[in-house]
């Protein structure tokens, strides 16, 4: 016998001597004639006899090769010594009692954390995306006199005579389930510019709150919401798409001008139907750039005069956004989806003033809008166009009116899922905007035409890459300056997602 025999060892092989001795033994013994229970009797009793001194044997030689353990941890099988107890149905035998170690206190401890419930701040993740871009007007009115229009972007600053690179957004997020029914949405940019610091000297990398909202669900199946604080205001397909997700590298005039920021402070109720949700589940699993999870349907109540900025009168802006994908399998375009739907906004805005503070009085803000997108399967075609009534400077009166505004966007575009690149999406757009833009200083009126081609790759899940070439005609945005620039703009974004 071996010296190094454990503790454990011992009493299993006692538990399956006695198991192999003493079961055919109770058979045996219910078969047998009165007379041959005697001699049973004394077969039996000198098994244990054996396994007892078996026993004996082989906690000696573990007491000579290792240090004795505690009383408690030496646990003998209970050994019957008369034919009753071995014929008597018993229990079944807990662990400890055939010779399993009882569980240790660090497992209870690891058991005892793993069904403590987290706390929220432990629910909550970390991620976010950097764009970093190199922008050239390639030929064009770069410059002008006064007076003059240049060839400018209200989308991005980068657009200009002295302008290479920039970082166009630096985002943060942080979200997660507060618990089962509220859950926590906030997202800061790093880069924001701040105006008017020295003699009008712009200033970059600055911090702005972008998002700041909790989301309420009523019900455990989450297709309804309540969204309240800083939030996206849901008007416009393209709007309500994050830039990360985006092809084109800029919203349009068209549409983003009702929305500049795209975000306002207020309550606004989504609800999406588990049929709706479960075409967008496969849509975005198929890498298709949605917009979002803002819900089929959605109604809110805002400020109305936007980002960041004081609320200026006792009105509130309403808006109401509407959206629904269509599977068109039935029509034999076997995963194609076609998603149509439209957006409502009524409001009345302050807009600020070249002398200072904002108009004393306020404008109407109402507008309409319809979208259509087919989902590229490979080719697809995604289209947006609104109407309506806005705050608009008027230079012959040198005062701002309500004046009509229209303008919107056609985009085709490609997906090709395996290409020596990566994924690869090509796209074309076209813009049109004729209309005042509430958000710049005495809301300056906007001729916008463009032509952009580009394509986006992904190297990898973490880095994009997209490049567009572009043919503008604009009005720039300040009412002193008249005319039209043109000119052409390459411009190339790196992004990556952490």
């Amino acid at each position: 016998m071996s010296r190094h025999v454990t503790g454990s060892s011992i009493q299993l092989v006692l538990a399956a001597l006695m198991a192999g001795a003493s079961v055919p033994a109770m058979a045996q013994s219910t078969q047998e004639q009165p007379g041959d229970q005697a001699a049973t009797i004394a077969d039996l009793q000198r098994q244990i006899d054996e396994l007892k001194a078996m026993v004996s044997t082989l906690q000696s030689a573990q007491a000579q090769s290792t240090p004795a353990p505690a009383p408690a941890d030496i646990v003998q099988a209970p050994v019957s010594p008369t034919i009753a107890e071995t014929t008597s149905p018993n229990p079944p035998a807990s662990p400890a009692a055939i010779g399993f170690p009882a569980p240790t206190e660090d497992i209870r401890l690891a058991s005892a954390e793993a069904s403590k419930p987290k706390a929220w701040y432990e629910k909550l993740r970390l991620r976010g995306y950097t764009q970093l871009r190199f922008s050239q007007i390639v030929t064009g009115d770069a410059t002008a006199p006064a007076g003059i229009s240049r060839l400018r972007s209200i989308h991005d600053s980068g657009v200009r005579d002295d302008s290479t690179f920039s970082f166009r957004r630096l985002r943060m997020i942080l979200q997660g389930d507060i618990n089962d029914h509220v859950s926590l949405y906030f997202q800061p940019d790093f880069v924001a510019a701040v105006s008017n610091q020295s003699v009008g000297e712009r200033r970059e990398g600055t911090v702005s709150l972008r998002d700041m909202y909790a989301d309420v669900f009523p019900f455990d199946d989450k297709s309804f919401r309540i969204r309240l604080g800083q939030s996206k205001v849901p008007y416009g397909w393209e709007n309500m798409q994050s830039s990360s997700n985006r092809l084109a590298l800029d919203r349009t005039d068209g549409i983003n001008t009702a929305a500049a920021g795209e975000r306002d402070l207020g309550i606004v109720a989504y609800y999406t139907p588990p049929k709706v949700q479960a075409i967008w589940d496969r849509l975005a699993a198929d890498g298709q750039k949605l917009f979002g999870n803002y819900g089929a349907f959605g109604v809110g109540a805002f400020n109305g005069q936007g980002l960041n900025r004081t609320e200026a009168d006792d009105n509130v802006m309403l808006v109401g956004l509407a959206t629904w994908p269509f599977e068109l399998d039935g029509l034999g375009l076997e995963g194609q989806v076609f998603e149509i739907g439209g957006s409502v906004m009524r409001n009345r805005i302050r807009p600020e003033i070249r002398t200072g503070g904002l108009s004393p009085a306020s404008f109407k803000d109402n507008r309409t809008l319809v979208h259509a997108i087919l989902y590229p399967q490979p080719i697809g075609v995604q289209a947006e166009w609104n109407w309506g009534t806005g705050p608009e400077f008027i230079p012959a009166t040198g005062r701002i009116e309500e004046r009509p505004i229209t303008g919107g966007y056609v985009q085709l575009m490609g997906k090709i899922d395996n290409s020596p690149i990566g994924p690869f999406y090509p796209f074309a757009r076209w813009q049109y905007y004729r209309g005042g833009f509430k958000a710049a200083v005495n809301a300056p009126r906007l001729e916008t035409e463009e032509l952009e081609l580009g394509f986006e790759f992904q190297l990898d899940r973490a880095l994009e890459i997209t490049t567009t070439y572009g043919w503008a005609s604009r009005k720039e945005a300040d009412e002193r300056r008249f005319g039209q620039a043109e000119g052409q703009v390459v411009r190339v974004q790196a992004q990556w997602n952490y």
